[in-house]
C-alpha cells in the first residue's frame, strides 16, 4: 500500500460504485482472482479522460476489457479505443464482456504480442494511452508507444511503484522480482528524464505516472 490504508479506503468510500455490466464485470474478475485497476485508478481515469476529450485511446494491457469498457463509458461516443492481449483466455473473456456491454463498435481487441503490434500501429494516432500490461515490458513498449502518441498525447501508466518496492534496493527485494524492479526503474527514469515528455509520478494506486508529449519544437 503505497498511501495510509485508512486514507485509501475513505477516499474510496466517497466514490459510487459500478453499475450495471461493469459493476458485473469488476465482480466475476475479483472473485475469479484477476485484478483489475483499483478504485483510486478509475477515478483518476474518469478526470483525465473528462479533461483531455480524446478522440482515440491505446491500452496496452486488455486483460477481460474491464478498464477499456470503463474508458469507454467516460468519452464521446466517436471516441475509438484500441485495446492489446496477448494472453488466449484473457482475449476470450475481454471478447465476450465487451460484446456483452455493447461496446463492439467503440472498442477494438486486438491479439497477440504488444510489441509487434504496436510496431505496426500508424504514427501519431493516439491523443491518450494506457499502459498496463507486463510491467517488465514498459521500457521496452516505451519508443513505439512515443511514436503513436500524437503531441500533447497523454501517456498514463500503472503499478509503477510495485507496491513500494520500487524505492528499494535491488538487494531488499527477491531474487525473481530483480528483473522486474530493474527494468521499472529504468522505465520510471527515462520517462522523467527524456525531452519528448513532461512526467508527474502520482502515488495512487500502486503508484502511477502521467506523462505528456512536448510540441516538437520544445524538444531542444
Amino acid at each position: 500500500m503505497i498511501v495510509n490504508e485508512r486514507i485509501v479506503s475513505y477516499i474510496n468510500s466517497l466514490n459510487a460504485d459500478n453499475e450495471g455490466v461493469l459493476a458485473e464485470i469488476e465482480n466475476e474478475a475479483k472473485a475469479a482472482g484477476v485484478p483489475v485497476i483499483r478504485k483510486e485508478m478509475e477515478n483518476f481515469l474518469k478526470v483525465m479522460l473528462a479533461v483531455k476529450k480524446p478522440a482515440g485511446i491505446l491500452e496496452v494491457g486488455a486483460a477481460v476489457g474491464y478498464s477499456s469498457i470503463l474508458m469507454s463509458m467516460n468519452v464521446d461516443s466517436d471516441c475509438h479505443i484500441t485495446t492489446i492481449e496477448n494472453y488466449d483466455i484473457r482475449i476470450e473473456q475481454a471478447r465476450h464482456n465487451i460484446a456483452r456491454a455493447g461496446k463492439e463498435s467503440q472498442i477494438t481487441l486486438l491479439e497477440g504480442d504488444a510489441m509487434n503490434i504496436l510496431k505496426d500501429l500508424p504514427s501519431q494516432e493516439y491523443d491518450f494511452v494506457f499502459m498496463d500490461a507486463a510491467k517488465a515490458q514498459y521500457i521496452n513498449f516505451l519508443p513505439e508507444v512515443l511514436r503513436v502518441m500524437k503531441t500533447s498525447a497523454v501517456l498514463i501508466s500503472d503499478n509503477v511503484l510495485q507496491e513500494g518496492s520500487i524505492a528499494e534496493s535491488r538487494y531488499a527485494v527477491t531474487r525473481r522480482d530483480r528483473t522486474i524492479h530493474a527494468r521499472m526503474r529504468e522505465y520510471m527514469y527515462e520517462l522523467t528524464h527524456m525531452n519528448e515528455l513532461i512526467t508527474s509520478i502520482v502515488p495512487i494506486g500502486d503508484g502511477i505516472t502521467m506523462s505528456v508529449k512536448r510540441m516538437e519544437d520544445n524538444n531542444a
